[in-house]
């Protein structure tokens, strides 16, 4: 088989071009900038913040920080696969981490519905407030990382895929992975 071929000097090459990068730069600023924010108010309420975390399930968060730790580990096999011109095998492992990233919406999307049963919404504290606006700005990077993917994967499975857009859906991918390793343990670890 042949290996695809990266043009090194071509303007797309960081993947996704110099756009992605950006975008991904000022993702992370912004996710930064709100959990520094989040530590600050919780030095003016440490109590309330500390009673807070304990309120959410950090088992639920490992496992999600395991869903998304293996996907991205399958992302970054699709793109090896790729590269190596085996479309099957990276479709194969595309799907995989597609799962991954369904897995993790759906123990996300219990962990919400058994918060807000508990009356634990957007408005209860300022700990929640900060757990909604990030868990929620975070599930809608997730879903809009899977709606790349599934792009990726009916470009694959029609062999029209570039491998610049496949390391571009990896990057952002590996974003949204990146993103939940600074909000667990910031969240339900920490504080």
């Amino acid at each position: 088989m042949e290996t695809a071929k990266i043009d090194y000097k071509n303007i797309y090459y960081p993947p996704g071009g110099i756009l992605m990068w950006i975008l991904i730069f000022l993702e992370l600023v912004t996710f930064g900038a709100a959990l520094v924010f989040l530590v600050i108010n919780s030095k003016e309420d440490p109590e309330i913040f500390h009673q807070s975390r304990l309120a959410l399930n950090a088992t639920f968060g490992a496992m999600n920080t395991i869903f998304l730790l293996i996907s991205g580990f399958f992302m970054a096999t699709t793109v090896h696969q790729f590269k190596k011109n085996d479309t099957q095998k990276a479709s194969f492992y595309l799907k995989l981490t597609m799962l991954g990233g369904l897995l993790f919406l759906i123990l996300k999307g219990v962990e919400y519905y058994l918060k807000i049963n508990a009356g634990y919404t957007i408005g209860y504290n300022s700990f929640f407030t900060f757990y909604w606006l990030l868990t929620g700005f975070h599930v809608i990077h997730v879903i809009v990382g899977l709606i790349i993917l599934l792009f990726m994967q009916s470009g694959i499975n029609k062999s029209k895929a570039l491998l610049e857009d496949v390391e571009a859906s990896a990057a952002f991918w590996h974003m949204c992975d990146l993103i939940w390793l600074l909000l667990f343990p910031t969240l339900y670890l920490i504080l």
